[in-house]
């Protein structure tokens, strides 16, 4: 006897909301090739619109594709569906999915995943059989449901005739219509209201955290027992994953005791199959249900009996991170949309109510609707079906085009797995990828794995990958062969390569298998025994505790967890790896290259060729000879990474930049260029290959940089004739009117004037203040007491002796008695001894 999951309590005559716009859509779809139908939860589309269509002129025998963005909708959709008609699957309604299909030769409705949808588009992009594909849930906005009316409008574009289009329905409960139809053409929308019954709304008096798991949890424990007194009907709690789900239903155990205690049931994504379908289903023995959900039980999906729901607020979606190459889940607040196809959950059979835990407040607070999938996935699955069918990403028409960061990533990920050839075409390893129903990785995986005769391991570690959840532990290896839903799934994927069944027994080929699939994710221990492992990325990962695999030098990582921002990932699940395959299987992951650097702390630069997987050094051996240019790179690059302070500057040679500096501002100041070179910091960083790299031959350790001449260096940056005038305009000292040379100090930036220290009886006589550059740089003058310590500092020197000498005069004649100190400094003689003549 057939289930019936979704919508059952409706007969195929009773009226729904939707029936009134059926006769419109016909006349749309009839004069256009496209249109958007927007319906609240309720109004029917899902099961009125596509039997109402059946019978349509247009479709000429051709079938309807109904897509479904779940399976478990799918099939219950299909089954619904059927039964209006008086049959099972298989008839005039069928439904095809992952590795299950129900499709007879009399089939002309198939409810269908997007997954099949690509997949059928590949093998048949202008879908000669198919005269409308209907985009149901379209608001979820899935990226496969996006890529999948992306190709189907490049393939009615380009491959059928006008006078035969292929046409599209995109169909929502809550949807931005304006904009979809605007991708379509101005596509003509429709709007149904739907059949809701009265959700009486209760919010939390409190605003609630993100980050309150705790205050989640009580609140939720607190409704429940609220709501099982106060309301009637089953019971539907919203949470954000698998996670939470699991902590409350272990929380519930044994909380209501009794024969009538109410039963607690998990709904979410990761669930085989049958798990999910009896969570949607009335309890056998008629006992109450509490259905602990994920967003999967948002649309598509009736629970029936529920007359309440509990929504968290919260829900978790994939983000794809293209600088680590990493997908978390994020768990963030849900949108309007989100909060009201929840809300309507507890309105499909009876007035109902949906106690909201979070304030009334926060609620003005949430987006409108959700972010797209395409803006935070991981695109290399997306990629790589788009070049299967013969566009480039680009050249699709998308509600939201990819990112183009990820989408740079994605292009990288598919080069390495070998499905793109040096120029970025598909080579015939990628279009086989593309045939499996896998994520890009392991599609490689499966097809390098049947190449090797070890298939069926590939298969048993796919499973294991895509059901996650099949067993315990963080060794992957030690999972295979496990019962239930992963072996089950195994013998499909073995069916689908064309395996025989086998025995799978562990081994070294499980990491040779998951290198293949992620080699970015090869990762060595740190040091002996501990948890910290570097990644071939070139990022840190570890385990949360000890663990068996910490005796491992070699991992293989394929899944990663943590925070965003941390700087270590934690590793959920990986398995050993055994170097000695290097030399065997995975030989073609070794980029071999011949380095020349400066190892961290290391006083030498090191010589030597290297076996790297990415940023891990596999073998290595010493070098006897070495290409020269690779030398003078490492040179540079320790330079610049330790900065100029490793190079021999001396006082003098700190003045000497400090000089041309000075000369090349006034330059610049009087207009146009100079001839004067920039020596700060930044220009010679910028230029060491010009200034520095002819000086470096010989310099293998750090020591040998003092023996750098590094004023030669210098001084063969200024053009002739610049030295020598280097010495004119900006000398290093002055012959002072008392025969002594005085040091100049000049300003590093070449801003300030220069600074000329003396004591003030080497000056007697001297009217005119001492000058630099042709006299267009008058210099400062520390004046000094016999004791050189500083007693007036002047730049207009004829100024001082009229009217500041006097005073010095008073102060310095009783302190220095022995010292000449005339009435008249310009008649005296300047003299640079301690006594006078």
């Amino acid at each position: 006897m057939v289930q019936h999951l979704a919508l059952s309590h409706l007969s195929p005559l009773s009226p729904l909301p939707v029936d009134a716009l059926l006769d419109e859509l016909k006349s749309c779809l009839g004069q256009r090739d496209e249109a958007v139908l927007e319906a609240m939860p309720g109004a029917g589309k899902t099961t009125r619109v596509p039997l109402a269509l059946l019978d349509s002129p247009w479709l000429a025998g051709r079938r309807i594709l109904l897509l479904e963005p779940r399976r478990l909708a799918a099939r219950a959709v299909a089954e619904r569906l059927a039964e209006q008609l008086g049959e099972r699957p298989g008839g005039r309604v069928g439904y095809r999915m992952r590795l299950d299909s129900r499709i007879g030769p009399k089939t002309q409705l198939e409810v269908v995943t997007v997954g099949v949808l690509l997949r059928r588009l590949q093998r048949d992009p202008a879908l000669e059989d198919v005269g409308l594909v209907i985009f149901d849930e379209f608001h979820e906005r899935h990226l496969d449901a996006d890529l999948g009316l992306a190709l189907c409008l490049a393939g009615r574009e380009l491959l059928r005739e006008p006078g035969d289009p292929l046409k599209l329905l995109v169909m929502s409960a809550t949807l931005d219509t304006e904009r979809i139809a605007g991708l379509l053409g101005d596509a003509p929308r429709l709007s149904s209201q739907g059949r809701l019954y009265p959700v009486a709304m209760r919010y939390a008096a409190t605003p609630l955290r993100l980050d309150d798991w705790r205050g989640l949890e009580a609140r939720l424990v607190e409704t429940l027992d609220a709501a099982l007194v106060e309301q009637s009907g089953d019971l539907l709690v919203f949470l954000p994953g698998k996670a939470e789900i699991r902590r409350l239903a272990t929380r519930l155990e044994g909380r209501w005791p009794g024969p009538g205690a109410p039963r607690v049931l998990p709904l979410h994504g990761e669930l085989p199959l049958e798990r999910q379908r009896a969570a949607i289903a009335p309890d056998p023995q008629g006992r109450r249900r509490i259905v602990l959900a994920s967003a999967i039980a948002e649309t598509s999906l009736t629970v029936e009996g529920v007359r309440v729901v509990i929504d968290a607020g919260f829900s978790r979606a994939p983000r794809f991170d293209p600088s680590r190459a990493l997908t978390r889940l994020e768990t963030r607040r849900v949108s309007k949309a989100q909060a009201d196809q929840r809300a309507g959950r507890a309105g499909r059979l009876a007035p109902g109510v949906c106690h909201r835990l979070w304030s009334e407040s926060q609620q003005a607070t949430l987006a409108p609707y959700a972010r797209a999938e395409i803006l935070e996935a991981d695109l290399g699955a997306m990629l790589l079906q788009a070049l299967c069918f013969g566009a480039e990403p680009e050249q699709l028409r998308w509600l939201d085009p990819p990112p183009f960061a990820a989408l740079a990533q994605a292009r990288g990920l598919l080069r390495t797995l070998g499905a793109l050839d040096g120029d970025g075409r598909l080579t015939a390893h990628g279009e086989a990828m593309a045939e499996l129903p896998l994520p890009p990785r392991l599609g490689h995986m499966l097809l390098r794995g049947r190449e090797l005769g070890q298939g069926a391991l590939g298969c048993e570690l796919a499973a294991l990958l895509e059901e996650r959840g099949a067993g315990a532990g963080l060794d992957l290896a030690a999972r295979v062969g496990a019962v239930g839903a992963a072996q089950r799934q195994a013998r499909r994927y073995r069916r689908l390569l064309g395996i025989e069944e086998q025995t799978v027994e562990t081994s070294a080929w499980s990491g040779a298998l998951l290198a293949f699939a992620f080699p970015d994710r090869i990762a060595r221990q740190r040091s002996p025994g501990g948890v910290d492992y570097l990644l071939a990325n070139g990022r840190a990962a570890h385990f949360q505790m000890l663990d068996p695999l910490c005796r491992s030098q070699w991992l293989v990582i394929a899944e990663l967890g943590g925070r965003q921002g941390e700087r270590s990932e934690v590793i959920r699940q990986a398995v050993e790896l055994d170097p000695s395959l290097f030399e065997g299987c995975l030989a073609p992951l070794l980029e071999v290259s011949e380095r020349c650097e400066w190892p961290a702390r290391s006083d030498a630069m090191l010589i030597e060729r290297q076996w790297r997987v990415g940023e891990l050094v596999v073998r290595r051996a010493a070098l006897e000879s070495h290409d020269s240019s690779l030398l003078l790179d490492a040179q540079l690059a320790f330079v610049r990474a330790r900065g100029l302070e490793l190079l021999p500057w001396t006082p003098a040679l700190m003045q000497l930049r400090a000089r041309v500096a000075l000369l090349r501002r006034i330059e610049l100041e009087r207009g146009g260029e100079s001839r004067w070179p920039a020596l700060d910091d930044d220009a010679l960083l910028d230029g060491l290959e010009r200034w520095l790299a002819p000086w470096l031959q010989g310099i293998h350790r750090v020591a040998h940089f003092e023996r750098l001449p590094l004023e030669q260096a210098l001084l063969a940056q200024l053009p002739w004739p610049l030295p020598a005038e280097l010495e004119r305009l900006a000398p290093s000292h002055l012959l002072l009117p008392s025969g002594s040379r005085a040091r100049l100090d000049y300003d590093p930036e070449g801003v300030a004037p220069p600074v000329l220290a003396a004591r003030l009886q080497e000056l007697f006589g001297a009217t005119v203040t001492p000058s630099v550059a042709d006299g267009r740089q008058p210099v400062v003058l520390h004046l000094l007491s016999p004791a050189r310590r500083p007693v007036q500092v002047t730049s207009d020197l004829a100024s001082f002796w009229r009217s500041g000498y006097p005073e010095v005069k008073k102060e310095l004649k009783g302190r220095y008695p022995k010292h000449c100190w005339p009435d008249d400094p310009l008649k005296a003689e300047p003299t640079a001894r301690t006594k006078p003549r």
